[in-house]
């Protein structure tokens, strides 16, 4: 009876496993002997094949150590005391109606017997009380810390991986997925449901034990239905286990949707690429919702299947208890005793059937994870075998390579690829961009082996040597700098374990980023943002190759370190890297031929092969080489500008900006205050603006730092009515109505058997002829009462899955569209990362569900049950029934003080797990930077600290959870003894009679237990309360610059002029820092100007007003005289392309991400046209799978200058009025770079155009150019004139000349 009551509310837990719990993560010892006896299993489960993707149970303890034991040892012994529990409290009702019923003229006797009953029931309650708190307490903490320990596994497991396996495998997307979702199904699997398992189990064999030593005969009888329910509970739970995969698979793939889009928001917002990620979303949503209804279907069918079962065994109770009585000499009491134990054990069985649900999803969702955990990666970057030396001199030599990519393995990159370079020396790699110049750093760094041939280091093959041991010999500077969202010095200190804070500040001065750094409120403390999107490409650049210097390498690779600079850095970094470059083998990827005149030995690499191998001065011997030609083509450009500027007369000011420029590079700074002439105060000013990144900068809450914006992280959460929440269902009304009935039909159920029981005891003590027709009566109505239950159970949940799962939906699909809609502003916040609004998507709505749509079905049946209840037992007697009614708000308070308190445990646990989901997705989304400098064991540093706090609160939980489960069952027990005790007593005064005390007890027992339901639903309630406010913090957000928003106007026409009207401008994270004072800017239709200026100075923060992604805090920008805060945004923005100075690329096709331009409405003509314009049509088409070619995570499966072609022919796809040029042509390499440049100057006809860039030679064709300087335009005008006047532009141009001279 009490079992059956708790099957109701296992079956709302069950439903939403996986999804509605939000168990904070956390850190702990790691068991290693096991991962290594895992990973000699992993063949064998190859062999077996993928077929039957589970663990068996066993394994999910595979990572508990001796205190987890421990644990499971005390929470087992007290699952098994507190299982029992309920089949003595049969012996106790059974001698309790034997007192009623057989002594029916000793009233004395009867008080006296139920007295010592009742005595009984206290004492079996507070043994029940301790034995369930330690149950729960112990299964909780213990699921936690193993759950903690497996995440942190996997991510551990994760880093362990060769670069291959992010190729193929995973993405940052589906590792947070993992890591916040499937983690929570294995805990679920291996916490709280295996102590409610046990528990059920021990109940069983406990009840069953109880009927046969009460009477065998009876007992078979009734065990007959147990096959029956033990059929259907398998049934459910494998069709639950496969649901649940499927349902896991598709969050998984909606979960890589969220980390792409809001990591590359930028580019989304840009391309109004919002409607297509939205669409992408909802396509994994509806997937996700359809298995949801399936399993709502599956779940009902099953728990109906099993009431139906119960309630036909009640029937046989009555039927065949009736013919013991008369035939074989049974008491009443014997009788329900013997119903009660096997029932109350057959149940058990029934109830374990959600445990062994929760099992079998947690063992499906372990699969992928364990089988990441062992995976034995061919480069395991934590093998600690291999040869050590005292150190290397530096001799790198690639002896006949064979080498295709794994994602890629029928695209020869090298046939027979060989190159030596000496120890000390400079090698310079040039050649077309995808040649195969980064493959060969690739395999330097080990980040693959060769197919055939070696890869050698002072004559020792790579394989030989600890990897580790080695990449710390190896210094890495990538084309495009990949830092991490934390600080600056944190950034720097990836290069070296223990770096001193005097280390970190002579790393960044020698690499020119002190001085920047030093402008910064907060200095080193400065946090840089997702992928470091508070810094320009510059700062980025130099901070990278800070980290690389502190790492004191013997071999250093350059992948392009310095495309990202303007000249003047670009000149004192490279002055940098000539003096670190000292002593050292460096191996040099370049573009730009003026950075490598000085190396030993240059190699020309075309499709694979080593063409031509020389000094400069070699290979420039020849005419008509392949590195010849290169030269030429940039020697042009180089020649043009130095003819342009000696044309131009060379004032006297700018022959001394020539002059005196030596001096000026130590003093960066004032070098440009001294050529444009302004005062001190202009100095102190320039000194602040110049060093400002063109996106905001960000500073820890924690240190200070006020946040202008209200957000929902940081802010305490807000008190959410349940009323608005259950306005998110308002379109299920219909379907909730109808559920609404079907639960009411449900609980009005359990009273009614609770009179029938008192019906069917009366019936016992019946004279034998009235009890040979009752007997056959009662049991008729009970199988009429199992047709209902089957009837309104499979339809309730099957229409409460249905709402709950569109509510799912509907609220991750409202918060994904809300995100996407907020201003850029909003994502420059640590707490609006993508890991952190991912891992909030992937579990708040499905706690929500708990709240609304199970709950509410839950809470219907419980207020129908306690109705009916309460009016059969004050029909029977109100005085019984008001001394019953005491106890019930001692209940009621239990459940709601436990919500109160676990509530503020959930909360902050939120909050700092999201952190740590942050910390694995900057991890898995830079594995190549993490790799490349060691950095893994850093990585699980900073994991395991922001898993600390989670850990704590799943213990403060479980113990607050074990005293609410154990204070529920207490209490229940109560009011058993309370029933019976003043039944006995108002038996024994004449107020009432024994067969109304029967119906009292039963009917009010069945609204007790329905009360005490509050403990099972606590830690989900209180998860679900944590997560609305955290989904309504999203909904309530107002977005300032709305993209969705289509009250704007539009233009019939638009010819491109733009003006920038007084504009002043401060970044909403960092508003005491002004980056625009008073600036003003006109741009004449289809003209081309260009912006130049210092890195940092604000350039790329006019494309940033210009495409909405900020407003102004004052002045005007309009188009066609237009204020743009007038038009509509989303068709504004459709009139611009951008191609920014970093590519970002989806995971997609190629065709697809140039297809993105255009709303996915481009033909394939219109998309091979503008892959030619961009020069990539021919790459494209050399291609294995041509335009099919995925091009993995943020392109990392293309070259540098391969996914800037794509880009530019995702821009020009789009046919803008606008285009918008953020150094499109820096990642390029001389040849691709003049196509490109000839199709860019081709499409920029008639079309406005504003071009960023540090390379003067790109825009010196410009109708004007204009000099960004101390937050306004300092000069602006055609190149001659501007050099003419000798102002910062002709310092800027001397400065550029003087170091491509040297080439």
């Amino acid at each position: 009876m009490v079992a059956e009551a708790g099957l109701e509310a296992d079956m709302t837990s069950t439903k939403t496993t996986g999804s509605t719990s939000d168990h904070p993560p956390a850190q702990g010892p790691e068991n290693t002997q096991e991962i290594e006896y895992m990973q000699q299993d992993c063949k064998k489960n190859k062999m077996k094949g993928e077929s039957n993707k589970t663990v068996p149970f066993y394994k999910l303890f595979s990572f508990a150590d001796s205190w987890d034991c421990l644990l499971m040892v005390v929470g087992a012994i007290s699952a098994v005391g507190n299982g029992i529990s309920m089949p003595l409290m049969t012996i106790l009702i059974g001698d309790a109606i034997d007192a009623f019923g057989g002594n029916v003229d000793n009233k004395q006797a009867v008080v006296h017997q139920v007295s010592k009953a009742s005595l009984k029931f206290a004492s079996i309650g507070a043994g029940a009380f301790f034995a369930a708190f330690l149950q729960v307490a112990c299964w909780v903490i213990t699921g936690e810390r193993q759950a903690a320990r497996i995440r942190g596994l996997y991510l551990k497991a994760i880093l362990r991986q060769d670069i291959s396996f992010f190729d193929k495998d995973t993405n940052s997307g589906e590792v947070v997925g993992r890591m916040s979702g499937d983690t929570v199904l294995i805990q679920e699997a291996m916490g709280e449901k295996v102590g409610k398992f046990i528990q059920y189990v021990a109940c069983f064999f406990g009840g069953t034990v109880i009927a046969f030593i009460k009477g065998w005969l009876l007992s078979l009888a009734l065990l007959s239905s147990l096959p029956l329910l033990v059929l259907s509970g398998s049934v459910m739970s494998f069709a639950f286990a496969k649901m649940a995969s499927r349902g896991q698979t598709a969050y998984s793939e909606a979960a890589t949707v969220v980390e792409r889009t809001i990591g590359s928001i930028r580019t989304v917002a840009s391309f109004t690429g919002e409607k297509q990620a939205i669409a992408q979303y909802n396509q994994y949503l509806i997937k996700a919702y359809r298995v949801g209804v399936q399993e709502g279907v599956a779940g009902g069918f099953g728990f109906g299947l099993v009431r139906l079962f119960i309630y036909c065994t009640y029937a046989l109770a009555v039927w065949f208890g009736g013919k013991m009585v008369l035939e074989k000499g049974y008491t009443g009491g014997q009788v329900i005793s013997i119903f009660f134990a096997v029932l109350t054990g057959s149940m058990s069985l029934g109830q374990a059937s959600p445990s062994l649900t929760a099992f079998a999803a947690g063992q499906a969702a372990a699969f992928k994870m364990f089988e990441t955990i062992k995976r034995q990666p061919d480069i395991d970057a934590y093998d600690t075998g291999g040869r050590l030396l005292d150190d290397i001199s530096g001799d790198i030599e690639l002896k006949e390579v064979c080498f295709s990519y794994p994602s890629r393995p029928d695209e020869q990159i090298f046939n027979g690829f060989s190159i030596s370079i000496p120890s000390g020396t400079t090698a310079a790699l040039v050649g077309q961009s995808g040649s195969g110049k980064s493959t060969v750093i690739s395999l330097i760094e080990r980040f693959y082996d060769p197919q055939a041939g070696e890869v050698l280091i002072d004559g020792i093959n790579l394989r030989e040597f600890q990897l580790k041991w080695i990449r710390q010999k190896i210094g890495l500077v990538s084309q495009e700098p990949v830092l991490f969202a934390c600080s600056i010095k944190e950034n720097i200190a990836y290069g070296k374990d223990g770096a001193t804070d005097e280390e970190i500040r002579a790393a960044a001065e020698l690499a020119n980023a002190a001085k920047f750094i030093d402008k910064f409120p907060h200095g080193l403390d400065t946090m840089v943002g997702e992928h470091g999107i508070q810094l320009s490409g510059g700062q980025k650049q130099r901070i990278s190759i800070a980290r690389a210097i502190l790492k004191d390498p013997r071999i250093l690779l350059l992948d392009e370190a310095t495309s990202a600079l303007d000249a003047e850095s670009e000149r004192v970094v490279q002055e940098t890297l000539d003096r670190i470059m000292i002593n050292r083998t460096t191996v040099i990827v370049a573009h730009r031929l003026s950075t490598i005149r000085n190396a030993d030995v240059i190699a020309v690499i075309h499709h694979g092969k080593v063409i031509e191998k020389g000094t400069h001065a070699e290979l420039t011997k020849d005419p008509d080489g392949a590195f010849s030609q290169l030269i030429r083509l940039q020697k042009i450009k180089r020649e043009s500008d130095q003819y342009d500027a000696n044309e131009s007369g060379k004032p006297e000011n700018f022959v001394d900006s020539e002059r005196q420029l030596s001096q000026r590079l130590s003093f960066p700074q004032s070098f440009s205050l001294e050529s444009s002439g302004r005062g001190i105060d202009s100095q102190r000013s320039f000194k602040i603006s110049n060093a400002m990144p063109t996106s905001p900068d960000l500073f820890e809450t924690s240190e200070g730092g006020p946040e202008v914006l209200p957000s929902a992280a940081s802010n305490k959460p807000q008190e959410v009515s349940l009323l608005r929440i259950a306005y998110l269902n308002k379109p299920e009304i219909p379907v909730l109505l109808l559920g609404t009935v079907a639960a009411a039909a449900t609980g009005a159920i359990l009273p009614t058997v609770g009179l029938l029981l008192s019906h069917m005891i009366n019936t016992f003590f019946e004279p034998a002829d009235e009890l040979r027709k009752d007997s056959k009566f009662w049991a008729l109505i009970f199988v009429v009462l199992s047709v209902a239950a089957f009837i309104f159970i499979p339809l309730r949940s099957y229409l409460f899955a249905v709402a709950g799962s569109k509510l799912i939906k509907r609220i991750r699909l409202m918060c994904f569209e809300k995100i996407i809609q907020m201003e850029i502003g909003w994502f420059d916040k640590a707490e609006n990362s993508s890991g952190a609004l991912g891992a909030r998507l992937s579990t708040d709505a499905a706690s929500i569900r708990t709240l609304v749509g199970d709950a509410l079905g839950l809470l219907v049946q419980d207020i129908s049950t306690a109705i009916t209840a309460l009016v059969i037992a004050f029909d029977a007697n109100w005085q019984l029934s008001l001394i019953v009614l005491v106890l019930v708000p001692l209940v009621l308070l239990n459940g709601n003080l436990q919500m109160k308190s676990m509530q503020g445990f959930s909360t902050n646990a939120k909050k700092l797990y999201e952190e740590a989901s942050q910390v694995a997705s900057d991890a898995v989304g830079n594995i190549r930077t993490v790799a490349a400098f060691g950095a893994e064991e850093k990585v699980m540093e900073l994991y395991q600290k922001k898993c600390v706090g989670p850990i704590q609160t799943g213990i403060r939980q479980g113990l607050v959870s074990g005293t609410g489960f154990g204070l529920s069952l207490f209490f229940l027990f109560s009011v058993y003894a309370c029933s019976f005790y003043a039944g006995a007593r108002l038996v024994e005064s004449g107020k009432t009679s024994i067969s109304d005390v029967f119906r009292v007890f039963f009917a009010l027992s069945m609204a007790a237990i329905a009360m005490s339901q509050s403990g099972f639903m606590t830690p989900a309630a209180s998860k679900a309360k944590s997560s609305a406010a955290s989904v309504f913090a999203i909904l309530d957000q107002k977005s300032r610059i709305d993209p969705s928003d289509e009250s704007g106007m539009t233009l019939e026409e638009v010819n491109g002029e733009i003006r920038f009207h007084h504009v002043t401008f401060k970044y909403p994270t960092r508003p005491n820092v002004l980056i625009f004072k008073d600036l003003s800017l006109n741009i004449h239709a289809g003209e081309t100007i260009a912006l130049v200026g210092e890195s940092g100075s604000g350039k790329s923060s006019v494309i940033s007003l210009l495409q909405r992604f900020y407003d102004p805090d004052s002045g005007q920008i309009t188009l066609d005289g237009t204020e743009i805060q007038k038009l509509r945004i989303k068709w504004f923005r459709q009139q611009m392309g951008l191609v920014s100075q970093e590519p970002v690329l989806f995971n997609d096709t190629i065709r697809a991400n140039i297809a993105y331009g255009k709303g996915d409405d481009a033909t394939e003509t219109e998309i091979i046209a503008a892959a030619e314009l961009a020069n990539a049509h021919k790459f494209i088409s050399s291609l294995q799978q041509g335009y099919d070619t995925l091009v993995g995570e943020r392109g990392i499966q293309l070259s540098g200058g391969q996914k800037q072609r794509v880009a530019i022919a995702r821009a020009i796809v789009k046919s803008p009025k606008i285009l918008l040029l953020d150094e499109a042509t820096s990642a390029l390499d001389a040849e691709s770079e003049r196509v490109v440049q000839d199709a860019l100057d081709r499409v920029r006809m008639d079309r406005t155009t504003i071009v960023v860039a540090h390379r003067l030679s790109t825009i010196k064709d410009a109708d004007s150019i204009a000099v960004v300087e101390n937050g306004v335009i300092a000069e602006k005008g055609k190149h001659e004139t501007l050099l003419n006047k000798g102002g910062t532009y002709a310092s800027l141009v001397a400065l550029h000349i003087s170091a491509s001279s040297s080439s």
